[in-house]
């Protein structure tokens, strides 16, 4: 089970991984091994998870959802198995990403008295601006 927090885990059933031959440079066994990995979640059917995690998903901008799945492909890593991991990972951060809600904000207003402070420490500013200036002809 891949667990994304307290109350939601996905079942190994769910989680598709296909293997397939890293790119970037040669070397020994470069055409032998299947290191990188293709994972594909279909979360719009997953029964485990949670609509609020599914409207996150609907709403996020990422690359890597696409159409009710989530593909992640990992090719970091010399072992299968460390990538693996990493895209497990990587689901991980993504639907904790997905899960993320801004804290709601309330409009306050500002108390009488700091009201009354604003206004009084204006008059102040402005009566010592008021007394600058070039002497009369009196």
């Amino acid at each position: 089970m891949l667990v994304i927090s307290n109350s939601v885990t996905i079942p190994w059933h769910e989680l598709q991984f296909q293997t397939m031959r890293a790119q970037g440079n040669g070397g020994q066994h470069v055409n032998k091994t299947d290191s990188a990995v293709w994972l594909r979640f279909d979360y719009r059917d997953s029964p485990s998870l949670t609509p609020l995690y599914k409207e996150g998903l609907e709403r996020l901008a990422d690359s890597r959802v696409h159409d009710g799945f989530i593909q992640i492909r990992v090719e970091t890593h010399r072992s299968q198995d460390m990538n693996r991991k990493e895209a497990m990972n990587r689901l991980t951060e993504l639907l904790k990403k997905a899960a993320w809600r801004p804290k709601a904000r309330h409009a306050t207003k500002p108390t009488r008295s700091s009201q009354r402070k604003r206004v009084d420490a204006k008059k102040r500013k402005g009566e010592i601006k008021s007394t600058r200036g070039k002497p009369g002809l009196e």
